[in-house]
């Protein structure tokens, strides 16, 4: 099942004009703030991501490069 937005885009294939201005004003763009514009820089996940520091890891990626990366688990299984 087609979305408007894919049903109009197909009509409007054939006029180049109107499909480029459809296109730059219909589709969303991904915002900086977005949930979609922060992913792991290892696995390319969007959920469940840790940016503090830079680090760009989703929490699966991070627990298992974390020794590498020099933190050091503390509490009372260390």
């Amino acid at each position: 099942m087609e979305t408007a937005f894919e049903r109009i885009a197909k009509t409007l294939k054939g006029k180049p004009v109107k499909y480029n201005r459809f296109i730059k004003f219909s589709s969303h763009k991904i915002q900086p703030h977005d949930a979609r514009s922060r992913k792991c820089i290892r696995c390319n996940r969007p959920e469940a991501h840790i940016g503090i520091h830079g680090l760009n890891y989703c929490r699966q990626c991070f627990r298992e490069v974390a020794k590498d990366i020099g933190f050091r688990k503390y509490g009372k299984e260390a």
